[in-house]
């Protein structure tokens, strides 16, 4: 059984670096990345075949360089996700393919770029299947299937079910196959994916589905993939899954199908949140402690245009306080609201599901402390928007000890670019 997860509200250091010296290289906001827990996570899936990245949990090509070169293939959603992967590295050929792109739809430029580079395409929509088919007859596709049910932390991460947007309905296959049929395209994969953060029980239910349809399918089939949703510790009290025993349960679902086949069958996992979710930090400067109140707010220099999650889903983060003097100093704590800068009332990472604003726990600050979010490296600076103007944040790798600056700050210039007042 794994251990429960513990978290600090004091810290002096992230992977070995003091606070204080990031802050003042690097300025805040900015997210660190901690190379080693990355690492770390990838080791945890080693017993999977192939283990792919789905990069848009963290898509800095310095994170996709650290994955390529720790043996992770990658996903992409995207033209522009393709043309990460290439940039960090990856190959566009080979077996498995390096590179898959997986998606609803084709928008007109993924479809030329998948073309162009010979991309192995996971369909998610049975129109994909005649598009792709019409430009590129005789290959090979994988087939995403929403089984009919779903689960993930919040409604808006299910992907799976009647409300879902997501992958062929599961009643839809025969029609998907006759499209494959009419275009010479050989289903070679398939891929089920039911949520981001569900929990084990639900996972496993997607072995079952995938097996019955995988049979549907038939012996074209080379791979399985049991999608991604593996859930992090954000909690107190928060534990990692048992994936020994959740790979024991795709594995026997692979051998039982490549027995009924006749040749082997190639198992995939693909998480995103998991792998790098728990080694980003969002370094932030308290600059105001105020009292609304009862309340007692300490507004800090990010805001959701850095890290949305809260607003988006009520999503809680781990949060501790830097003492600016760089030392582990004894404080008291309080209950306290954490705000951003921006002008709008949602602006608050304390808060729940349906922008309930609630207090939490933490050393008493001052102003030109640090606050850091932590389990902050999935869905943070990939979802980083200008609104308020507010420059994309800077984005540091520590690897080996080193700290490496991987993404700059943008200027109010470099924020303005492309816009333009007509003549007149």
């Amino acid at each position: 059984m794994a251990s429960a997860t513990e978290f600090s509200t004091l810290r002096t250091e992230i992977a070995g670096v003091p606070v204080i010296e990031l802050a003042r290289e690097f300025g805040t906001p900015a997210y660190i990345y901690d190379a080693g827990k990355i690492v770390e996570r990838i080791q945890d899936l080693s017993m999977f075949e192939t283990v792919r990245f789905a990069q848009k949990a963290c898509s800095n090509i310095a994170i996709l360089d650290l994955m390529r070169r720790h043996g992770v293939l990658v996903d992409a959603v995207s033209a522009g996700e393709i043309e990460r992967a290439i940039a960090a590295g990856y190959a566009t050929e080979g077996d498995p393919p390096p590179i898959v792109y997986t998606a609803d739809i084709f928008d007109r430029e993924s479809l030329e770029a998948v073309l162009r580079y010979g991309l192995h395409v996971n369909c998610g929509s049975p129109d994909m299947i005649d598009q792709y088919g019409e430009r590129a007859p005789g290959g090979n596709i994988t087939l995403r299937i929403n089984p009919g049910f779903g689960h993930g932390h919040s409604q808006k991460t299910n992907t799976g079910g009647e409300h879902s947007k997501h992958g062929i309905w599961h009643e839809d296959l025969h029609d998907a196959l006759r499209r494959a049929d009419r275009h010479g395209l050989g289903v070679t994969g398939l891929h089920l994916h039911i949520g981001s953060g569900t929990d084990i029980e639900h996972l496993a239910q997607v072995c079952g589905a995938s097996e019955r349809l995988a049979r549907e399918i038939g012996r074209t089939l080379t791979t399985i993939s049991a999608g991604g949703g593996l859930p992090t510790p954000y909690r107190p009290g928060d534990t990692h899954a048992d994936l020994t025993a959740y790979h024991r349960l795709w594995d026997d679902t692979r051998n039982r199908l490549a027995d009924t086949f006749g040749h082997a069958v190639h198992l995939e996992l693909e998480p995103g949140r998991y792998l790098v979710a728990e080694s980003g930090y969002l370094l932030a400067e308290v600059r105001a402690v105020k009292q609304m109140g009862s309340n007692t707010f300490y507004v800090v220099d990010a805001g959701f245009n850095n890290l949305a999650r809260p607003i988006l889903y009520g999503a809680y983060h781990p949060i501790s306080i830097a003492p600016a003097s760089g030392k582990m100093e004894s404080r008291a704590e309080q209950d306290v609201v954490v705000g951003g800068p921006l002008c709008e009332s949602g602006d608050i990472f304390t808060q729940q599901d349906g922008g309930f604003v609630c207090k939490r726990s933490l050393p008493m600050a001052q102003i030109g402390d640090y606050l850091v979010i932590e389990c902050a490296g999935a869905y943070g600076a990939v979802m980083g928007s200008n609104y308020n103007s507010k420059p994309l944040a800077a984005e540091v790798l520590i690897e080996n000890g080193r700290p490496h600056l991987v993404r700059r700050r943008q200027t109010p210039q470099e924020v303005m670019q492309g816009e333009m007042i007509p003549a007149r």
